[in-house]
């Protein structure tokens, strides 16, 4: 019986599963939107809330930047989270993540899914990176005559 047993291994050793979630972290906290499995994404979750609830502190922000810096492994991220992120999401009491079922893998089976914060929006990019453009935003070309 697993009775009060609280997280899965992911079959790794914990340094590997924590180091595991601390990448994953720093990815959804730099991009906003990560594909990963659906066992990851679930453990990921409560662990990318925490880091986001310290980054609401309104008191000892130096103290709680501190702690979220323990995990997150990029700097930058850590001022994302605290500059932006926590700003975004400081009149909200919880829920900061969703997870969106993707299907199964095609490789193995493995049940993918995304996830990302609330408020994230898909910017799909065009050729050479760019966004499209609308047909109205185009300019006509002048017509080749007197002048």
């Amino acid at each position: 019986m697993r009775h009060r047993v609280a997280h899965r291994k992911l079959g790794r050793t914990t340094p590997h599963r924590r180091a595991l979630l601390r990448n994953l972290a720093t990815a959804l906290f730099d991009k906003e939107r990560i594909r990963t499995t659906l066992p990851k994404a679930k453990e990921l979750r409560p662990f990318a809330e925490r880091l986001i609830t310290l980054a609401k502190r309104e008191e000892n922000r130096l103290h709680a930047r501190r702690l979220a810096a323990r995990h997150l492994q990029d700097p930058a991220v850590v001022q994302k989270l605290f500059d932006t992120i926590g700003a975004r999401f400081a009149t909200r009491p919880g829920g900061y993540t969703r997870i969106l079922r993707l299907g199964p893998r095609k490789g193995d089976g493995a049940e993918m899914a995304y996830l990302e914060l609330v408020g994230y929006e898909y910017k799909p990019a065009g050729k050479d990176g760019k966004t499209p453009k609308k047909a109205a935003d185009k300019k006509e070309p002048e017509p080749k005559g007197e002048p």
